[in-house]
Parts: structure tokens; sequence; C-alpha cells
């Protein structure tokens, strides 16, 4: 279908990939991943036929249809969203009409002449394609792909320029797969979807009847969709069977086997170099030594790559805050005439991990400024806990910057006391080496902006960090390294991100924002996804922790915290004096359990502070995660009993 051979292409006087050949096939499902800076997007370009090769070739079937998507930059003007869509179909609908022309005529000429013929094969024609555009089913399929990505139906109706510039490439995206060309190329289609968009759009892509390659920084994205993974790596195109896993286990076994191949290779080379060197002057040994001169000049080196650069970097461990770090109290937000948040209640406690989720527009970012007290509430208090130091990233960062500012001078503005060479290794760290440090920030790509902006937040220790999607413009790898920072961080965190394997790998809390309230779950991104899709409400999960732990469960229900209403009036049955002995003994294991399992998770996190080695650092890790599951159960279902025996009327 699409043929790269021998494919070479440079960024001005950077080789980005040379050598490439690939054969893109009609059920092409692959995922193109690299770091940042190795030429994913402009491979991508070339396949799109949008830039073209410095060498080789690249050959196209006859016939073939490719749709591009690019990361932004997109604008559409002067129709309706609805009728935007719809406009990819204009030649089906101008054959619409030609049907009723060609239909005429045939009625007219005869069977038996060549111009019926012609016709006749022209109405064959169009009869096929408007069956294969399932004409009369269009208005369904255009709404079926907007109500997918988000668009409501009021939005349907809507001048395209009316929308910002993530929702304008939500239309691109809609038009492309609206169209279904032969071979789709997205570049980064998650960048400006939620989750539940996103959701959406793993599902469409799992049952696209035709080819797509596309590059994600979304590793469960990848592995949802694709089948292959295609890796720009070392100047070179490499290709592997499987989703992204697959592939991380595949490149370090390849990686290995290069590794014993050059080794082997290496002793062979100096066998035959010893060999010669020590026999070249003898004449009983000529034959055997042109042997070898030919065997060595035979011989295709082996080149064992650098390692990949990426970010090497920790959060500075802050001192510790209260236990509790963050109250909000009937919390409210208006933005005339639109109420985004009313009368939101919620406790942050002390090593929290929390993932902030929800459909764009319900209030995450507004809710997330306020916690960070950059923004005021309409109604309500956020109240910090004792000792307290909150820091915050907003996913726009780099906009506060000052462009005309040089790097290291900003950052040292920022951190008068840090020593400079300690603030040149930070930079370093995140990939700012040489002079890139004297560069202006406004010179910075975005991805370049948002790892400074990462940088300097570093220089300023805080123990209550709140992050606007982090991840964005991060590749890959750079993603797992920050993830592994903050598991290790012993501060609390409260994070908004819309990529799938970053929450799963880091929430102990799910707070979702819709409909004006705030609903908390317990665990992961998983765990909030089987108890919204009908899993029993209750702590099941950290139930059977507690239980493997020998520590007694009393089941309690999903806290939920939304709009407050009035508590209607209920009539409390009695229990009997055993059952209310039983509950009295329970919240005071409780009360005597919690501080101690309190006093384990300090000591803890203390000691990550003092790092070991590697694999102390991971039992530790798994330890606390384990203890703040535990605790977080153990005072659900005290605060439930207390809640019992006051309505009972009976004393602890």
């Amino acid at each position: 279908m699409l043929h790269l051979a021998d494919g070479s292409k440079r960024f001005g006087h950077k080789l980005l990939f040379e050598g490439a050949n690939w054969l893109i096939t009609p059920d092409e499902r692959t995922g193109l991943v690299g770091g940042n800076g190795t030429g994913k997007s402009t491979l991508l370009k070339v396949l799109a036929g949008v830039e073209q090769l410095d060498g080789g070739q690249l050959n196209r079937s006859k016939g073939l249809t490719i749709g591009y998507l690019p990361q932004d930059g997109l604008v559409m003007r002067g129709k309706t969203v609805f009728e935007e869509c719809l406009s990819v179909f204009h030649e089906a609908l101008s054959m619409d009409k030609e049907m009723d022309t060609l239909s005429d005529q045939l009625a007219h000429f005869d069977p038996a002449s060549p111009e019926y013929a012609a016709v006749a094969d022209r109405f064959s024609l169009v009869s096929d394609t408007l069956q294969q555009h399932d004409l009369y089913n269009l208005d369904a399929q255009v709404g079926a792909v907007l109500g997918g990505l988000g668009f409501s139906k009021d939005d349907w109706r809507r001048q395209t320029d009316e929308f910002s510039g993530g929702w304008q490439m939500r239309i691109a995206l809609a038009k492309l797969l609206l169209e279904k060309p032969s071979l789709l190329l997205l570049d980064e289609p998650t960048n400006h979807l939620d989750l539940e968009t996103r959701n959406w759009l793993e599902e469409y892509l799992r049952s696209y009847p035709r080819a797509f390659i596309l590059i994600s920084h979304d590793r469960y994205f990848l592995d949802v969709t694709v089948t292959k993974i295609t890796e720009v790596w070392n100047k070179r195109v490499w290709f592997y069977t499987g989703g992204y896993e697959k592939y991380v286990k595949q490149k370090t076994e390849r990686r290995e086997q290069l590794a014993k191949d050059y080794a082997n290779q290496r002793d062979r080379i100096e066998q035959l170099e010893a060999f010669i060197n020590r026999f070249r002057f003898q004449a009983t040994k000529a034959k055997q030594v042109q042997s070898r001169i030919k065997e060595l000049d035979r011989i295709e080196r082996i080149e064992v790559p650098e390692d990949e650069e990426t970010i090497h970097f920790a959060f500075p461990q802050p001192p510790a805050s209260g236990r509790t770090v963050c109250e909000v109290t009937n919390l409210s937000k208006r933005y005339d005439p639109k109420q985004i948040l009313s009368n939101v209640n919620f406790t942050i406690e002390r090593g929290d991990r929390i993932a902030l989720v929800g459909p764009n527009g319900a209030g995450k970012s507004t809710l997330i400024r306020m916690l960070s007290k950059l923004e005021e509430p309409t109604t309500g208090s956020v109240r910090f806990g004792h000792n307290v130091v909150a820091d915050y990233f907003a996913q726009d960062q780099y906009k506060v910057l000052d462009p005309n500012a040089k790097m290291l001078d900003d950052i040292n503005a920022s951190a008068p006391k840090v020593a400079p060479v300690e603030l040149r290794n930070l930079l370093g760290a995140f990939l700012f080496a040489g002079d890139d440090v004297y560069k202006q920030l406004g010179v910075l790509s975005g991805g370049e902006r948002n790892r400074y902006a990462l940088a300097r937040m570093l220089v300023s220790p805080a123990n209550f960090i709140l992050l606007d999607e982090p991840t964005n413009h991060l590749d890959l790898r750079a993603k797992d390294v920050l993830l592994e920072a903050i598991r290790a961080f012993t501060g609390t965190v409260l994070f908004v991100s819309h990529d799938r394997y970053f929450i799963d790998g880091l929430a102990t809390r799910v707070f979702e924002c819709d409909h004006g309230g705030v609903q908390v779950y317990p665990g992961n991104y998983e765990d909030y996804l089987w108890r919204k899709n009908g899993g029993p409400e209750s702590l099941q999960a950290a139930a059977i922790e507690m239980q493997r732990a020998h520590i007694p469960v009393v089941e309690t229900p999903v806290a939920v915290i939304s709009p407050v209403t009035t508590p209607a009036v209920v009539n409390v049955k009695k229990l009997n004096p055993i059952k209310l002995k039983q509950m009295q003994d329970r919240i005071r294991f409780a009360e005597d359990e919690m501080p101690r399992m309190e006093d384990r998770m300090t000591a803890l996190e203390t000691a990550m502070g003092n790092f070991v080695s590697a694999e102390e650092s991971q039992k530790q890790t798994a330890e606390l995660a384990t203890l703040r599951k535990q605790h977080e159960a153990l005072m659900l279902e005290w605060e439930e009993l207390s809640t019992q025996l006051e309505e009972q009327g009976a004393a602890v």
C-alpha cells in the first residue's frame, strides 16, 4: 500500500533517520514512538506527503487515500460543526444528485447503444460508491462521532470559529474518522481529549476497518489500539510486534542480544588481528593470513548505541505537614451565568495521591486553582492544615515565564540560595546542557518550556504539590521517570491527568468532577471505573488487603462527596447490647491502631529520604502504599461505626 525504501531525512544539520525501510500494509495498526526530537512527527509528515525525503523513495499504490492529523494548528471557519463534518461527504452528496441525471439518461438511451453502456457503467460505479458511504445514514454517522468526541447537540449548530484550538483539533479528528481514508496518520490525537473521549477513541480505533499509524505518549492507549510498534531510535527505524508493553520487553531483549553479539564479534576481531599481526611476515603462513584479512574485511561491524538521554530527577523531600493537609468546606464557584461547582466538601490527608478526573469543562482546573489559592471561591473555604506549603504547576505554566529571560538567569532568580553549579546540574538532568542554559525562554518549544517549568518547581520544596497536566509534552520515558519521582515523594500530591497509565500507577484516590459536584473513590483509575460501571460500592479491595494483614474489617460504602443535601429522617433500628459492645470494641481498636499506622508511615517516609538501595526503596514504597490503603479503610470504618453509635445514642 505504501513503501518507504532507504529513506533518510535531516532537520537542518541534524540527521533524524537514514536507511529507513517500511512496507505499510492495508491492515497496519502501528504506534510510532521515540524520544522528543528523534523525528517521529517528521516521519509521519513524510508518509503523509507533507514533507519530502532527503534520500530514498516513497512509493504509493494506486487509489491510496491518506488522512493526516497534525498535533495542532488546524483552524476551520464559515460553517457549523455539523456542516463542517458533513463536508467530508461532498463527493457522495454530489454523486447522489448525479444519480438522478444518470437515471434520466438510461431512460432515454437505446439499451443497445454505446452511450447506454457508458452511462450504465457510470451508474454502477456511483451506486457502489454511495452504498459504501451509506448515504442515507450520514447524519447518524456524523452525530455518533461528534457525540463520542464530546460535542453536545447544541455544539453541532455552533460556528466552528467559536471553538478553541483544542476543540478545533477535535473537529479535524472527527472529519478524518468520518472520511475513513485507506491510511490514517494521527500525530498525538489524544492531546486535546479528556479521559471519556479518549476511551471512546480507543474503542473506535479498535474497530476501525482500515490502516492507521499514530504517535502517542500514552502507553495504555497504545497497548489497547495497536498491534505493532515502530520506533525511531539511534537514527534508524526499528519494528516490534505487539503493544507498548511487549515493545519494552522486546527492546530490552534486543539490546541485551546486541551487547552479546558485539562482545562475541570483538573477541573474533581480536583473534583475527592477533593472528594477522603474529604471522604477517612468515611466508609459510601467508595463505592463512590472507584468508583472515579477507574475513576481517567482510565483517559488518556491530555498533551498540549509547543509552538514550532522559530526565533523571527527584522531588526534594519536604518537611512533614500535619495529618490534615487541606479541608474544603461548602466550596462553590460561579462564572456568570454558569455555575461550575456547588457546595463541594472533602478533606485531603497527608500522603494522598489524588487524581482529579472528569470531562472537559467540569471544573478540574478551576478547582485546582482554588486549592492553590490562585483563585478565590464564590462561596465556601479552602483551609490548609498545619505546616502545609503548597506549590502549583499549571498546564500552561510556560505562559507565566518571561520569554526574554535567559534560562539560567531565570532559575537563579527563583532560587538565589542555590549554587549556580547545582542549578546547571538540575537543568542538565532535564536535557538542557551546554549553551542551552543561556537560551531565552521564548525560543524554546512548548515541550522544552514545560520541562523547564518542572525543573524550576524543584528548587522550591513544598509538601503539597498540585499538578495540572504535568505529563503534557513529555515523552514516554520522561513520564515513567516523573511517575517514579512522585511515587517516592513523601508529601501530598493532587494532579490532573488524562493519561490512563499515569493515573493507574500513582493514584490512591480519584476525585471525579461532574455536574457541579465532586465524588470521591478509593483506589486508582481501574478501581474508579469498576465502581462507575456497577461494581459494589464498598472498599472491597482495601478490605481484602486488611484481611491479609490480619486486621478485622467492617465493610464500608464508597465515600461520595457531592452537593450537600438535607438528610432524610429515618427510623433507626436498635441494636442488641452484644452488637453494640462489638462495635465499641472495634472503634477503640481503630483508635489505637491508626496512630500506630501513622507512626509507621512517618518512619517510612523519613527512611525513604535516605537512599540505601533501589531494592530497599521499592520495598519501602510498597509497604507505604499498603499502609495508606489500610489506614484509609480503617478511617472510613471508624467514621461509619461512630455514626452508627451516634444514631443509637450510645457512647464509645
